[in-house]
């Protein structure tokens, strides 16, 4: 370790995404001169906030569990997080509306939810339990290898971990989709539905992405869902301070224009007209436009490029001027066929006529974030990444589409409530993140070996040259992002 410190004293970030912000803690904490530049005039990436006619709104991801890995960082850098980052764990984790009327209000606490799950689905409690026992089996088994370590690196394979791995194959349900292994253990169609929407925290799809996804479903049961105090947003802006007291140099609305390297082996970064000498580079950018855009003298890697993108999304911004007391937090409304949805996106790239819809309303937990007896909603459609669809019309017909569904269910005419409104496409997710096509989680997981097909955390071509974040191994979302940057710090350090 003393000899990687004395090798890389000095390190770049490119991108103050979360997974540039947690390797850039990480690497000061090490005693590492880091500096940071950011396209932006804010750090997060997607995962910022806005406010409008006194409406605040989380801009990108809303959903937070295993809290445990943003703690890390500030014990890591021997702070008492409580002091810097406070947050709740919610008793219900989400309301879940059918197009029949059905309502289910599911509680994080797993007996309660097993019981009232249960007698509301006519469901066999024995099904539940064993199916939360066996995902969280399969995140048991994997978490070290597939989690907390690159999946490029020789002597990831020849570990105990490994080796116990390997010898429960059958335990992953790898030769089912995620939608068979829940259609086997569960007789309900909405209980199937329920599950089949976890494919959906890494843009994929349950017909497709293989039964290992089930371990998701045991992050959020056994971890539970939490909400930050003041928002998602509270994530990066603790984060962005505690980077700050270790020193971490932040430059913004500095695009990088190209990574210089001499004899494989990186330089710097040219930003303008300087270069900022390093020893190390890290990339929160997107990894295919970080080949296309800062490695043009190096050819980019064709089966990253040709990998199939995630999900994307269209994110309707609605300050409502009234309140719903039948939602909370998290509510999903399905569609009535969930086959077709996902066929549309990822078969014909497009958005089926009846789609799930995604409402987040931070104000129930935060009630500063919209004005007395109003709310603030995140209205979210998942869609194919950018095509070249036409955006507009597609945007039109969505937002038509959307009041008219939520209203039926809602019994209440939502248009007239719209006090202002903000609108995300997978074109602007680009513009403003560098996401490859608008893609939310890089690429997919729609193969069993997409674990195995996401680039390294490092080059294999270029010495020193590093890479965090969604579009990287281990995948997209925040947990994820925060354990990319693990992995590059312990990569660094070889």
């Amino acid at each position: 370790m003393l000899k990687s410190n004395k090798m890389k004293n000095t390190a770049l970030v490119i991108g103050a995404g979360i997974g540039g912000l947690a390797t850039a803690i990480r690497l000061a904490i090490r005693g590492i001169k880091v500096k940071v530049i950011e396209a932006n005039g804010y750090p997060g990436g997607k995962l910022t906030a806005f406010e409008i006619k006194g409406y605040r709104f989380d801009a990108g991801p809303s959903l937070f569990t295993m809290p445990q890995w943003v703690l890390d960082l500030f014990l890591l850098a021997n702070e008492d997080p409580k002091k810097h980052f406070k947050y709740k764990r919610k008793k219900v984790a989400c309301h879940y509306f059918w197009p029949d009327n059905t309502q289910f209000f599911a509680p994080s606490e797993r007996d309660e939810f097993v019981a009232k799950a249960a007698q509301t689905f006519n469901e066999k409690p024995q099904n539940f339990f064993q199916y939360f026992k066996r995902a969280e089996k399969k995140f048991n088994l994997t978490r070290s290898l597939f989690l907390e370590q690159s999946l490029h690196k020789l002597k990831t394979f020849l570990g105990t971990d490994t080796l116990k791995a390997l010898a429960h194959l059958n335990t992953y349900e790898l030769h089912k989709t995620l939608h068979q292994a829940n259609e086997q253990n569960f007789n309900n169609p909405k209980v199937v539905q329920l599950f089949d929407r976890f494919a959906t925290y890494n843009g994929s799809s349950p017909y497709q992405t293989s039964g290992m996804m089930t371990l998701i479903q045991h992050l959020e049961q056994h971890y539970g869902t939490y909400i930050p105090e003041g928002g998602m947003h509270q994530i990066t802006l603790s984060l962005f301070e505690l980077a700050k007291r270790l020193g971490v140099e932040f430059h913004f609305n500095t695009m990088a224009e190209q990574i210089i390297t001499d004899q494989n082996k990186v330089l710097g970064v040219k930003v303008s007209q300087t270069v900022f000498k390093a020893d190390m580079v890290v990339s929160n950018m997107d990894v295919v436009p970080t080949y296309v855009k800062l490695l043009p003298q190096y050819p980019t890697p064709k089966k990253i490029v040709k990998q199939e993108p995630s999900s994307a999304a269209v994110i309707f911004y609605w300050g409502i001027a009234k309140e719903f007391p039948q939602l909370d937090l998290h509510n999903i409304f399905f569609s009535t066929n969930y086959k077709a949805e996902f066929e549309a996106l990822f078969q014909n790239h497009a958005v089926a006529d009846d789609f799930t819809v995604y409402v987040n309303i931070t104000s129930k937990e935060v009630p500063k974030d919209a004005p007395k007896g109003c709310e603030n909603w995140f209205v979210m459609v998942n869609t194919p990444a950018d095509y070249g669809q036409d955006w507009e019309t597609l945007v039109a017909s969505l937002r038509a589409r959307i009041l008219a569904k939520l209203s039926r269910q809602l019994n209440t005419d939502l248009e007239p409530l719209i006090a202002c409104e903000e609108i995300l496409t997978p074109p602007l997710i680009e513009q403003k993140t560098q996401s490859y096509k608008g893609a939310l989680y890089g690429s997919s997981s729609n193969k069993a070996t997409a674990a195995f097909l996401r680039h390294p955390n490092f080059s294999q071509r270029i010495k020193n040259l590093y890479f965090c974040g969604g579009s990287v191994h281990p995948g997209g979302g925040i947990p994820l992002c925060l354990l990319s940057a693990k992995i590059v710090d312990e990569l660094s350090k070889e």
